[in-house]
């Protein structure tokens, strides 16, 4: 196998457009996706970049206009630590796995890993996040929801690296994230749900709900969301049937069987009840 280790940025970009190098940080999902066996080494079929020490990938920031910049390289742990990460990504952080892997375990990898389960693209796609992606020729930026096209699937180009998230901000009133999994500790999503609501003068402004584990990739639907914004909060109620047979209609049969949709149905339901009766604002689990 062969593996390079960068010293910089340009460097790791030059590396991957010439050697199509694959770029591994924590490694908590390459290490697996290659294992072998017990005792026996991983085996990789395309080069390794050691990307881990690249300082341009790292740390959280906030811009004046309020963007919060999410450097590819940040870790679970620090992401679920940092109070300025909006709380659906706090949440979903903190809960991924053990410890150990949470201190390791970062933000680009968990994205381009492209995995149904994966616990940080919902609440991602929730919020309308962004990647920049870099190469030696150019930088570009993306959706997450557009990066990621499939399960372990991405748009990602041979002699790109993802640089870093970028989220503008949100306004809401009201959060709402929940996990399902066989335990707490190094849980594989069974179901998660993230939803936000934003309500000012009686009137739902804003409102999205995000599925993870629900198919090919996060599940969230635009034209159901519609369904409910700008409605006055008192008429919520009488949407919920509506709402909730239009989420369904855009979930996997395959991924979601009748368990499956009837918890995100009660989620999502009891949450609009909630709100319809005049819910104080915060933070809801």
């Amino acid at each position: 196998m062969n593996c390079y280790i960068p010293e910089n940025l340009t460097e790791a970009l030059e590396i991957r457009k010439k050697t199509h190098a694959v770029p591994m940080a924590g490694g908590t999902d390459l290490m697996v996706q290659a294992k072998k066996g017990i005792g026996i080494n991983p085996a990789f079929k395309t080069p390794i970049m050691i990307i881990s020490y690249l300082s341009e990938l790292k740390g959280i920031k906030v811009e004046d206009d309020g963007t919060l910049v999410i450097g590819s390289l940040a870790t679970s742990s620090e992401i679920a630590d940092d109070e300025r990460v909006f709380y659906p990504i706090r949440k979903a952080a903190s809960l991924m796995g053990a410890v150990s892997l949470r201190n390791t375990a970062t933000i680009g990898g968990n994205i381009a890993n492209a995995s149904p389960k994966g616990d940080l693209p919902q609440p991602l796609i929730l919020l309308d996040a962004e990647l920049v992606l870099s190469s030696i020729d150019r930088e570009r930026m993306i959706k997450v929801d557009d990066f990621i096209i499939g399960a372990k699937k991405t748009v990602l180009q041979d002699d790109e690296i993802i640089k870093e998230v970028r989220i503008k901000p949100v306004k809401a009133t009201h959060y709402f994230y929940h996990k399902i999994g066989t335990r707490k500790a190094n849980a594989i999503s069974k179901l998660s749900l993230s939803i936000l609501a934003d309500v000012e003068d009686g009137i739902l402004k804003d409102f999205r709900a995000s599925s993870g584990a629900s198919g090919d990739k996060v599940k969230r639907s635009r034209d159901a969301e519609m369904i409910l914004i700008g409605k006055p909060i008192s008429e919520i109620a009488s949407h919920i049937d509506e709402f909730t047979s239009a989420w369904d209609r855009i979930l996997s049969p395959h991924a979601m069987p009748q368990y499956r949709r009837e918890s995100t149905r009660r989620m999502l339901s009891d949450f609009l009840i909630k709100l319809s009766e005049g819910a104080e604002p915060g933070i809801y689990e």
